[in-house]
């Protein structure tokens, strides 16, 4: 081998080094989140912020269309956010994040700020999550299902979430049919359900 060679060689295992000790380093990372400028969403009115950390987590569904590509997503987190916004007179979109079966997360009033996914009460103890959809039939794809468990994962990580949070389904906490039959049957697998 060349001496060229050798230390092109040496180099290279240098930085395959330097790459893993990075890794082990690295606090935990959270999946990326489609922040409120990328799916242009109106300014905020909203005001009231939460005490984090939280115990609950409440996971509904739009009941609506459902989508399956960014721009189709970015579009129905716009629907979303204007029916709750010009028609209902909320301040924001309702929900904290927003799952698209695209497999992306869409930040709505994000980890800070009261949400208006259930009741005054709820709201104030809780993040809601909501999927894109009717899940009433069918549950969501499985990328959307990852998706919303990494932002769960994310929200412990960074402190938003107590370790122990608990989950519930939307109809757990409000009489209602969300998150959708198929949904709800399948988050009550999921670690943070209660067991009955």
């Amino acid at each position: 081998m060349s001496r060229r060679c050798a230390l092109l060689a040496w180099a290279l295992l240098g930085l395959l080094r330097l790459g893993e000790a990075q890794k082990t380093e690295a606090p935990a990372c959270c999946s990326p989140i489609v922040p409120r400028n990328e799916w242009r969403a109106l300014q905020s009115e909203c005001t009231q912020r939460l005490s984090l950390p939280l115990h609950y987590v409440v996971v509904s569904h739009t009941a609506g269309s459902s989508c399956n590509t960014p721009a189709l997503c970015q579009q129905q987190t716009q629907n979303v956010q204007s029916y709750h916004v010009k028609t209902l007179h909320w301040c924001d979109v309702g929900y904290n994040f927003l799952i698209g079966e695209d497999g992306l997360v869409y930040e709505g009033r994000g980890w800070n700020f009261t949400g208006a996914h259930a009741d005054h009460v709820w709201n104030t103890m809780s993040i809601g999550i909501s999927f894109m959809g009717n899940y009433m039939d069918r549950v969501p794809l499985p990328r959307a299902l990852r998706a919303a468990q990494g932002l769960l994962a994310c929200g412990v990580a960074q402190g938003a979430l107590k370790s122990n949070y608990v989950l519930k389904g939307h109809r757990d906490v409000q009489r209602t049919l969300s998150p959708g039959d198929q949904l709800y049957n399948l988050i009550q697998n999921w670690p943070h359900y209660p067991s009955h």
